[in-house]
């Protein structure tokens, strides 16, 4: 065991020492853990944070006394801030050089090895400590080199380069200390979540200088390959000539028949190594990168650093060091960031491959997909025709545009955010999608977009679409598969297991719900039925129904949609094999299912066979003001009651055909945009008649559940009254949300950054929830729910159903599940583990 020093100021780091993270940090940590497993470390010494906030204000260490402990040897300073994720000041190799080493060097090693060490660090002395330009001081090694660069640095701060270790030490210290001060590294390490008050310490370490008769060299190993997880040796290592400090030689590190490798110079060397990283992971329980250096064959251990990975290797990590019993179950849990989760769901760009970016914009749903450029849906369902892939490019999407979606791989749009129509349904699709790219124009007449450095693409042009990361590539892009795995699986069973609040999936259709079972969601939280109406064959039917001058003309055009309806709820209970299935009645205004172009028009004349004037009358009647707040939701089903009838026999119809075939089904009705005790009452009311009278015509008993979706504030406040005659609630946060605040989820996305950095909002209240305001409107009504009934079920189903900030509110506010796009399910499920973990769960009360 190593003897260790302590001064009021540094500690030398051994096994004994007092060594602490959050006064030393990381590095100083590391270093210590590695000496404890026997590992080689030269001799390293640590200054705590203390010491360096006080270098920064002037009050130095006794450097001379430093420089003794390492007996003339050089030495290398390196920052160890708290967290290795916030940075710091570049480490400064070879302090304590000058021109008494250089002769000493010359004179063993060599000329062209001391000039080139020598010059190598006046460089970084004169670049990061003296602050000077670093042009003047690029050269490669050679004596003129060096004594232009001596000569450069006299020149430029009137004396010579310091020739005192202590010294330079000193000033060293100094520049490092402050450059931590500094504000453009407050605002890099507060971009990564460093707190205010972040420190850092600084490790002083022997060096280690790779040289000698025999084989010489540096790099660095791990056993881990970091994209992908898989078990694999790799790295780097360069060896070193001292005649000739220019023509490094690297090496493979194991045998290659492309080149000399380690394994092959040195085996001895190369299994020790590999030893070293076992080491490290079973007693550090983590995978590690191991650098080192090599001294006439000698090896020594210069630092450890946790392997750099991606999502896809963070998942199969976590789980295999929980396998083999080095980390818990519960500690593989936590070290997989959710958010990390939607990397591997879809295809990626892999991070190892060049871009060619043309735009950035808002990453609204993740994966990446290249295909050609089209500009509307229509040229997105004749490509999908050809088997041709496309990117369905519009300044925003509607609803007609939901076909041209799903023939598409993945969606740009100019404008929105991350609740705009476009987010929305990508996310619920699972299809890549990047909103409010400002950095592009799109030209909808010329079939052209233009970008920001003035290259204009047309359509058929191939370009990427990187929803994980918000970036439009040009080109087609090299992709990682997605990764659904077994340690994909494993966790998420993990993660269920402790898991304390229940996740579902909304979904519209059969293929999202086979989506949803897919990702093991517990059932289906929210099914918009109207999306079911926008394929090419119903869309008629239901402008027919539209255009109907009567109730019973109505009701003709309604009974053909109802064999239609019952066909999507039959396919739904078969898939969810007896899961609950929330079922929302038709919500959207009756406007969004017509044309709104002259040609839009008369297509649909010809298709109805009536005059375009009054097809053109018939559409400006149903326009609104703000039909976002006009006649739609229960409105629609107070005014025209058939369409809720109608979908309230394909429900009961399909859940007596679903149950005769398989698993008993209770379907649970839902009533969008409830304001009112006495909407529900009617709505319920003809229900239950609809319920009777399926009863009787099937000669079949079954159950049902009929709930309230809190889309207003009002039905928040009144969720009291309204729970007399609901079995549960679920708060649609995103209307609820447009509502509070006054805003369109649709065009906020054009000033919501200006608001988030000046404040005004902490965060996109339609991204993370508003739990000030409104999360006490979730609060103030299930509270008032449950006081009238106190079995209630609660629920969220908006968009932040996945966020996982969220659901922690959610499950802290006592609700029983939340639900989200299929795509989000894993994330949600990781996310209530989490919290489940490291959050006691507190009910939180209105205030």
């Amino acid at each position: 065991m190593q003897k260790h020093t302590d001064f009021a100021d540094f500690t030398e780091i051994a096994s004994g020492a007092t060594i602490d993270t959050a006064r030393h940090g990381w590095r100083a940590k590391c270093l210590q853990r590695l000496i404890r497993i026997d590992l080689p470390v030269p001799r390293t010494v640590a200054l705590s944070c203390d010491t360096v906030r006080a270098i920064a204000a002037g009050q130095l260490p006794d450097a001379s006394r430093l420089m003794a402990l390492f007996g003339g040897a050089l030495v290398s300073v390196r920052p160890s801030p708290a967290n290795p994720d916030w940075g710091g000041p570049g480490t400064v190799l070879n302090v304590g050089m000058n021109a008494a080493k250089h002769d000493e060097f010359a004179a063993r090693h060599g000329a062209a090895f001391a000039d080139a060490l020598y010059l190598g660090f006046v460089q970084a002395y004169a670049v990061h400590v003296a602050r000077l330009d670093p042009d003047m001081f690029t050269a490669e090694p050679s004596a003129e080199a060096l004594a232009a660069a001596l000569a450069a640095y006299e020149d430029e701060t009137d004396e010579q380069f310091p020739q005192d270790p202590a010294r330079q030490l000193t000033e060293v210290l100094r520049s490092m200390a402050r450059a931590w001060e500094g504000t453009t590294a407050r605002l890099l390490r507060a971009a990564k979540g460093a707190p205010d008050d972040a420190a850092l310490g600084l490790v002083v370490q022997e060096m280690a200088l790779a040289i000698g008769p025999g084989l010489a060299g540096a790099g660095t190993i791990q056993l881990v390959e970091g994209v992908t997880g898989t078990p694999q040796v790799t790295g780097r290592f360069r060896g070193f000539n001292p005649e000739d400090p220019g023509a490094e030689e690297t090496l493979y590190l194991v045998r290659d028949r492309r080149g000399r490798s380690l394994e092959e110079a040195a085996p001895g060397a190369f299994t020790a190594l590999q030893d070293y990283c076992r080491s490290c992971r079973a007693k550090l329980r983590e995978e590690m990168l191991v650098e080192f250096a090599m001294e006439d064959g000698r090896l020594r251990v210069i630092d450890a650093l946790r392997v750099q990975r991606s999502s896809r290797a963070a998942v199969r990590i976590a789980v295999t060091l929980a396998q083999e019993g080095i980390i818990s179950r519960d500690e593989a849990i936590l070290r997989v960031e959710p958010r990390a989760l939607s990397e591997l769901l879809h295809y990626q760009v892999d991070p190892r491959a060049p871009r060619d970016r043309l735009a950035r914009g808002i990453a609204a749903s993740p994966g990446a997909a290249s295909g050609r450029i089209v500009f509307t849906a229509a040229e997105a369902q004749a490509a999908a025709a050809r088997d041709e892939r496309c990117i369905l490019v519009r300044r925003e999407t509607a609803p007609e545009d939901i076909r041209g979606m799903h023939a598409s791989v993945a969606v740009l749009t100019e404008r929105g955010g991350m609740t705009s129509h476009a987010a929305v349904i990508a996310r619920g699709l699972g299809l890549p999608c990047i909103v409010g790219a400002s950095d592009v124009v799109i030209n909808a007449r010329d079939r052209s977009l233009r970008t920001r450095d003035g290259r204009t693409l047309s359509q058929g042009d191939f370009i990427t679409v990187d929803g994980t990361n918000g970036e439009v590539l040009a080109g087609v892009a090299e992709m990682l598969e997605p990764a659904l795995d077994t340690w994909f699986q494993t966790l998420l069973h993990w993660a269920d297991n402790v898991r304390d609040i229940g996740v579902r999936a909304n979904a519209d259709t059969p293929d999202d719900g086979r989506t949803a079972r897919m990702f093991e969601a517990e059932g289906i939280g929210l099914c918009r039925t109207e999306h079911m109406f926008f394929d090419e064959d119903r869309l008629t039917v239901m402008r027919e129904m539209i255009f109907a001058d009567t109730a019973k003309d109505r009701k003709v055009a309604l009974d053909r949609l109802l064999p239609m309806q019952r066909a999507d709820f039959i396919a739904l209970f078969d898939i969810m094999a007896g899961l609950p299935v929330c079922i929302r009645l038709f919500d959207p205004p009756l406007h969004e299912f017509l044309p709104h172009d002259r040609d839009g028009m008369r297509e649909l004349a010809e298709a109805l066979d009536r005059p375009l004037s009054e097809v053109t009358r018939r559409v400006e009647a149903l326009s609104e003001f703000n039909p976002m707040l006009g006649l739609r939701g229960v409105r629609l089903g107070v005014t025209v009651p058939e369409i809720y009838e109608m979908q309230a026999r394909a429900i009961f119809e399909a859940t007596v055909e679903a149950s005769r075939r398989g698993a008993a089904v209770v379907p649970e009705i839902m009533i969008p945009l409830v304001s009112a005790r006495r909407e529900v009452e009617l709505v319920k009311t003809r229900i239950d008649a609809v319920a009777a009278a399926v009863r009787n015509a099937a000669g079949a008993n079954f159950d049902y559940r009929l709930g309230v979706m809190v889309e207003t504030p009002r039905a928040a406040l009144r969720a009291g009254e309204i729970a007399q005659h609901a079995a549960f609630l679920s708060f649609g946060t995103n209307d609820l949300t447009q509502m509070t605040y006054g805003l369109s989820r649709d065009d906020a996305g054009r000033f919501m950054g200006d608001y988030v950095q000046q404040g005004v909002f902490r965060e996109d209240p339609f991204h993370v929830l508003d739990e000030e305001g409104v999360g006490e409107l979730l609060l103030i009504g299930s509270a008032r729910g449950r006081q009238t009934r106190q079995n209630l079920t609660l629920s969220v189903c908006g968009e932040h159903g996945g966020n996982p900030e969220s659901i922690a509110f959610c499950r802290r506010a006592g609700f029983n599940y939340v639900s989200c796009s299929p795509f989000r399910v894993p994330v949600a499920r990781l996310a209530a583990a989490h919290l489940a973990l490291t959050d006691p769960k507190e009910t939180s009360k209105p205030t």
